[in-house]
Order: C-alpha cells, then sequence, then structure tokens
C-alpha cells in the first residue's frame, strides 16, 4: 500500500468515525436509544453504571480486536485499533460540546435519524477493509466454536443486549432501537456489499 493509500485509508477512518459518533450521541445516548452489539454493550454500561463509552470502548474493542489479529492479519487489527481509538476521542468531544441539534421529541424520527448516521458511519469505516469495533471479532470466534452461520450470530448479539438493555429503557424505547438497529445494518450491508475486503463478506 502507497503512502497516498494509507493516508486515504486513515482518512476515511476518521470520517468515519466522526459521523458514528455524531449520530451515536446526538440521537442514541440522548434519546435514550441503544443498538446491538459493543455500542448497545457501550450504551448499557454509561446508563447502569456511568462508564463513559469513550474510555470502554477502548479496552473493549482491544480485547476483541485481538482475537481477530490471528485471522485477519496485521493490517486488520492495526486500522480497526485505529478505528476505536478515533471513535473515542470522536465520541469524548461530542460528549463535551454537548447536543448540537435542536430537541427532536419524536422517537421514531430520532431512531431513522441515529440509525442512518451510525449506519453510514460504520459503513465508511468498513469499507476501508477494517472494522468499526469488536462485533465482527467476536462473532467470527462464536461462529467458529459453534454451528451457528455469522447472521445467526449478529442477530443473537444484538438480542441479547436489547433484551439486557431493558433494565434501563422501556419496551417502547427497545422498539425504536431495534428500528434503529436494523436500519443501521442495512446500510452497513450496502457497503458491505461493494467491498471485498470486508470481514462480513471474508466470513460469509
Amino acid at each position: 500500500m502507497s503512502s497516498r493509500q494509507t493516508v486515504e485509508k486513515i482518512g476515511f477512518i476518521l470520517l468515519g468515525t466522526i459521523v458514528l459518533s455524531f449520530g451515536f450521541y446526538n440521537f442514541y445516548f440522548l434519546n435514550h436509544i441503544t443498538e446491538g452489539g459493543v455500542l448497545g454493550f457501550l450504551l448499557l454500561l454509561k446508563n447502569l453504571f456511568g462508564v463513559h463509552p469513550s474510555m470502554a470502548s477502548i479496552i473493549i474493542d482491544f480485547s476483541l480486536l485481538l482475537l481477530g489479529y490471528r485471522i485477519f492479519g496485521k493490517e486488520f487489527f492495526l486500522y480497526s485499533l485505529f478505528a476505536s481509538f478515533a471513535f473515542s476521542i470522536t465520541y469524548g468531544m461530542f460528549e463535551n460540546i454537548g447536543p448540537i441539534l435542536p430537541a427532536i421529541n419524536n422517537s421514531l424520527i430520532n431512531a431513522i435519524l441515529g440509525g442512518l448516521f451510525v449506519g453510514v458511519g460504520c459503513g465508511i469505516i468498513v469499507n476501508t477493509g477494517c472494522s468499526s469495533g469488536g462485533d465482527d471479532a467476536l462473532a467470527l470466534v462464536i461462529a467458529k466454536k459453534t454451528s451457528l452461520s455469522i447472521t445467526k450470530v449478529y442477530i443473537l448479539m444484538d438480542g441479547i443486549i436489547l433484551l439486557l438493555s431493558l433494565t434501563y429503557l422501556s419496551a417502547d424505547a427497545i422498539f425504536y432501537s431495534m428500528i434503529a438497529s436494523t436500519l443501521s445494518g442495512k446500510i452497513i450491508d450496502l457497503f458491505l456489499s461493494h467491498t471485498k475486503g470486508s470481514l462480513r463478506l471474508i466470513t460469509a
């Protein structure tokens, strides 16, 4: 990979994490909408124990990405780790700035907008051939150790996180969270369908 390609790849990863963090904070966290996977788990830790996502994401993602290192190699690991650090920094930035947009008192609109931003942000990142977090590495390990397909593993992981989120969210909030999670997943799939180097295509 040339220096120019490396710079472009880093630039797209940064762009993706900014879009992801913006949607994650302004539409998910501020409106009590959650996600599946690591993103949803970060919100769970934040709301139950006050653990800041900007710090927890580094620890959790690093641990899970170590699993992906053995399967996808050094380049995948390093760029994915960079994406995790970038998310931590950009989320902390938006958290310090506070709400940017006027409050939208409509859960459906917040879920749709949140799903769009998170989906596009993650999609930009996976389009570079790395991961926006440790979800993919964990899903691969589970699929390898069981008879479950990758798709079923993702559904299972998201379902568990959303069920646990009932400890601090209402059933209505979980419903809108499912809408947001489904929409973001569909958008990411659009990116993945055009990305030969993406993790999900490799493991499909």
